[in-house]
């Protein structure tokens, strides 16, 4: 009775329904609201991989273009809802942010092992492309994944993703992996210019408009970016010769395998369906659709194997792996519209806006420090929703132990990541590693039903 109260609640709130069609007007206007709470999410993990990977200007570039290539063609897939394949809500698809970290610390230690910049990408790319089919395999899996797919398991997986990020966010608001090793790191040009940049964004997140309180963050970037433009420190160089149109080529650091790399890729896949999953319970709710039952079961089914497929889309063209965006149920929220088919006009943007490289390339030219001043509240954004997923339906003795010892042993692993040195590589990283212990707790750990569950109402 509660669920379809909360359902009915959530349907008159909406100005337009999953099924309506907006005017063309208001069909662009709340398309590009929602490409305002996903863009400089969208683009940064390139960034910040390319950054930390000291990869070239041109390659960073190509990688942001894919992204926002790819993120197109698995939105139409999602809201168009082809058979099997997509959840036909209004799921936009975006840059995995779980991959960021796994990224970095694979590929340094393949520059480490010698490998070059094109082995290297060839590899990265390629653990995640195979690994992609693991997400599709797994969305036939669901109905056998009810035991395992708790609020507390996806809570920490998320609550560590946003925390093992926070690394790579201070980092950038001390200059940079570039930067790290020199006086530049940590200076008071660097500091000052991403604190500008965080007190920016702070305000309008302070602000009562829901317009103004999403653009946020783009606001508080281009501000910084200004700013670094009056004080000398934005380099121009990526932008010279910049071609008109950049054509997606498949494979075009070529393709390598490593069993190695692709078992610590493919656990961060799986870990990342918990959180597809709460995702796409949290747009049928929105969205006033059923979240309960068979018709909402089949959406799920295809949300996720359409994560799957776009993710082996994605990385087969060039981009990090993608995922259904949490931030667009947010608006969803503040606009009332949850049309599906304003996700065809957003997927048509960002199609667009890929093809074109200046667009990425004007990415690239933006300093680390207001990346670092905007990702640093970002990332701990990402970690609080997992406490309020872990939190979802109240927690007790028995999911407090959960959590606690796994964001323990994740933290721990992401401190000292020898500490496992002497088992595979997996559990050398901080998202699988509590992942990993908190599926195996949640399994083993008998359940007592007198424990006293704590809601936030409460």
């Amino acid at each position: 009775m509660a669920d379809a109260d909360m359902k009915a609640a959530a349907e008159a709130d909406l100005v337009y329904k999953l099924e309506d069609k907006p005017p063309f007007a208001n069909a662009l206007l709340s398309a590009i609201t929602h490409l305002l709470a996903i863009f400089v999410p969208m683009v940064t993990p390139a960034l910040i991989v390319g950054g930390a990977l000291k990869l070239p200007a041109e390659t960073t570039a190509y990688l942001v273009s894919m992204a926002m290539v790819a993120s197109g063609i698995g939105t139409f897939l999602q809201v168009s809802r082809f058979g099997p394949v997509g959840s036909g809500l209004l799921s936009i698809q975006s840059v995995n942010f779980s991959f960021v970290g796994v990224m970095i610390s694979l590929g340094l230690g393949m520059r480490e092992g010698g490998l070059s910049e094109s082995a290297m990408l060839s590899t990265l790319l390629g653990v995640s492309f195979a690994g992609a089919f693991l997400i599709c395999a797994s969305a036939w899996a669901l109905p056998y994944l009810k035991r395992v797919i708790t609020p507390t398991v996806s809570g920490v997986v998320v609550l560590l993703i946003g925390l093992s990020l926070i690394d790579i966010g201070i980092t950038d608001f001390g200059g940079g992996f570039g930067a790290k090793g020199t006086d530049a790191f940590g200076s008071v040009q660097n500091i000052g210019l991403a604190g500008f940049v965080l007190v920016i964004v702070l305000l309008f997140n302070c602000m009562r408009n829901p317009f103004l309180r999403m653009s946020g963050i783009a606001v508080g970037l281009v501000a910084g970016y200004i700013a670094a433009l009056a004080m000398g420190m934005v380099d121009f160089s990526p932008l010279q010769n910049t071609p008109l149109f950049t054509l997606p080529v498949p494979f075009k650091y070529g393709f390598a395998f490593d069993w190695s790399a692709f078992l610590v890729a493919g656990t961060i896949y799986l870990l990342s369906v918990f959180e597809a999953v709460g995702d796409l319970t949290a747009t049928a709710m929105v969205s006033g659709q059923p979240y309960e039952g068979d018709e909402f079961q089949k959406r799920l089914r295809g949300g996720v194997f359409a994560d799957g497929l776009v993710s082996v889309i994605a990385t087969a063209l060039g981009s990090l792996p993608l995922t259904t965006f949490a931030q667009n149920n947010g608006v969803i929220q503040m606009t009332g519209v949850a049309s599906r088919h304003v996700g065809r006009y957003i997927a048509v943007i960002l199609v667009l806006a890929g093809l074109f490289p200046v667009v990425g390339r004007v990415f690239t030219t933006i300093p680390s420090p207001v990346l670092g001043g905007a990702m640093v509240l970002m990332f701990g954004l990402i970690a609080i929703a997992g406490v309020r997923i872990i939190m979802t339906h109240g927690i007790n003795r028995r999911e407090a132990v959960i959590a606690a010892t796994s964001v323990g042993i994740g933290l721990g692993v992401a401190f000292e990541p020898e500490v496992f040195k002497a088992l595979p590589e997996v559990f050398r990283n901080a998202i699988a590693a509590g992942g990993i212990m908190a599926v195996a707790l949640n399994l083993i750990l008998p359940r007592d039903e007198k424990d006293q569950v704590v809601r936030l109402e409460e």
